[in-house]
C-alpha cells in the first residue's frame, strides 16, 4: 500500500508544482514555437517539444493536474450521490428501496461509452445554459465531472445500501430509534460512519476509472478541449505523429497507466487494511 500511495503522491505533487517548475525553467507551457517543433530532449526541454513546439514535460504536468482534478472531483461527487441513494434505499426499504435499486440497475445496464460520447458532444448552448459558462475554457472539465458522476454513482449506492441493510438492525440503531431520534439523525450519526469503509475503497478505485474515462473521451476529441491539456488530449494530438515522434504518445500513456494502476493497488490495500481492522 505504501508504494502506490507514494507513487500517487509523487505524481500529484509534481503535477501541481508544474507552474513553479515552469517558472524555474523559464518556459511557458502554452507558448508555441514552430521553429522548435518535435525537438528531442535537451537542457531547455527535458522531454523535448510537441508538434507546436511546446514543452512536453510542462504539458504532461498540466495534463496531470487536470486529469487528477477531474478524477478526484468526479469520484467524490459520485460517492456523495451514491451514498445518499444507498442510505435512503437501505434504511427505508420497501417501495423506496425497490424504485432506487431499479434505477441503479437501469443505469448499470446502459451502454456507457456510446452514451457518454453522445452526451459529451452535445451543444450546451442549446440547453439554456449561460453563454459565459458555455464559452468558458473550463466547461469541458465540468461536463466530464458531471457525466462521470451521473454514471459512476451506482457502485457506491449498492455498497452503501448493503451496509445500511445490515447496520439498521443493530442494537445501537434500535436504541436510537426508541429514544425518538429522527431518520436524518440516525442516517448521519449512526449508519453513515459504519458504511465508510467500503465507501472509501470504492471511491479510491473510482478515481482511476474516471481518469481512464476522461482519457478515452479526450482521445476521441469530446473530452478536455484546447487550450487546456490532459493526458487523453495529448494522446489524441500524438496519434498522427506516432511514426515520426512516438514518445509524444508514450509519455501520457505511461502516466495514465501508472496513475490508474496506483489507484487500483491503493484501493486493494485500503480494503485489506480496513477488513483486518474491522
Amino acid at each position: 500500500m505504501r508504494f502506490p500511495l507514494l507513487l500517487l503522491a509523487a505524481i500529484a505533487g509534481a503535477s501541481f508544482a508544474g507552474p513553479l517548475i515552469g517558472k524555474a525553467l523559464g518556459i511557458d507551457p502554452a507558448a508555441i514555437d514552430l521553429a522548435a517543433r518535435l525537438a528531442g530532449p535537451s537542457a531547455a526541454h527535458p522531454l523535448g517539444t510537441d508538434e507546436l513546439g511546446r514543452d512536453v514535460l510542462l504539458r504532461l504536468l498540466e495534463g496531470g493536474r487536470i486529469s487528477l482534478a477531474i478524477g478526484i472531483a468526479a469520484a467524490l461527487t459520485a460517492a456523495a450521490l451514491g451514498t445518499a441513494i444507498g442510505l435512503v434505499a437501505g434504511y427505508l426499504g420497501g417501495l423506496s428501496d425497490r424504485l432506487l435499486m431499479r434505477l441503479t440497475d437501469a443505469v448499470i445496464a446502459l451502454p456507457l461509452l456510446p452514451l457518454l460520447i453522445v452526451l459529451a458532444a452535445l451543444d450546451l448552448g442549446k440547453l439554456g445554459l449561460p453563454a459565459q459558462l458555455v464559452q468558458s475554457d473550463r466547461i469541458s472539465l465540468l461536463r466530464i465531472v458531471v457525466l462521470a458522476a451521473l454514471v459512476g454513482w451506482t457502485t457506491a449506492a449498492r455498497l452503501v445500501r448493503g451496509a445500511a441493510l445490515v447496520t439498521k438492525n443493530r442494537d445501537f440503531v434500535r436504541a436510537a430509534r426508541s429514544l425518538g431520534a429522527g431518520t436524518p439523525h440516525i442516517l448521519v450519526r449512526h449508519i453513515l460512519p459504519n458504511v465508510l469503509a467500503p465507501l472509501i475503497v470504492a471511491t479510491s478505485l473510482s478515481v482511476g476509472d474516471v481518469i481512464l474515462l476522461e482519457s478515452v473521451l479526450s482521445f476521441l476529441g469530446v473530452g478536455v478541449q484546447p487550450p487546456l491539456a490532459s493526458w487523453g488530449s495529448m494522446l489524441n494530438n500524438a496519434q498522427e505523429l506516432i511514426g515520426s515522434a512516438p514518445l509524444l504518445a508514450v509519455y501520457p500513456g505511461v502516466m495514465i497507466f501508472l496513475t490508474v494502476v496506483a489507484c487500483n493497488f491503493l484501493g486493494d490495500g485500503l480494503q485489506q487494511r480496513l477488513e483486518r481492522r474491522l
